[in-house]
């Protein structure tokens, strides 16, 4: 029997809050990259509209909060630094890293993707917040520019 993309959508949520709940309680969750993906490709990648999503993190690198901050269209979500700055005072972050979905369901990063990074990490370090990643999460894969070196 085959699942109902609803059905999936409702369990792909519910396995974004369990691994949030278990980053939250145990603190070191978050310490592996393949941990932080998936955790962001359940709360991210089947979305309909590019969403981008902020993780805070202390200063031991333990998940404070992971909130969506920006809601966008089908191919662009406007990102501004201003309220990213604000909400990493707000939680009295350390450190964060981004996650954005691509609809389109192809996970290359954009110029505009770059861009954007670029912008929030001038912006966090005058505030002495580290970005560790900008994750691009799509159902089947998720890329990292930690890992191709734009951070």
């Amino acid at each position: 029997m085959r699942m109902s993309l609803n059905n999936q959508e409702k369990i792909l949520q519910k396995a974004a809050q369990i691994l949030e709940e278990r980053a939250a309680n145990y603190g070191s969750f978050l310490e592996s990259p393949d941990a932080t993906k998936k955790m962001f490709q359940c709360k991210l990648a089947t979305a309909k509209q590019e969403l981008f999503a902020v993780g805070f993190l202390d200063n031991r690198h333990r998940l404070i909060s992971c909130d969506i901050m920006f809601y966008g269209t089908i191919n662009s979500a406007s990102v501004y630094p201003r309220e990213v700055v604000r909400a990493a005072l707000d939680h009295n972050a350390a450190a964060v890293v981004f996650a954005h979905n691509h609809p389109s369901g192809i996970a290359e990063p954009s110029r505009a993707d770059i861009e954007i990074t670029r912008k929030l990490k001038d912006s966090l370090a005058l505030i002495d917040v580290r970005v560790l990643d900008h994750l691009i999460v799509t159902p089947g894969y998720c890329v990292s520019l930690a890992e191709r070196g734009e951070i």
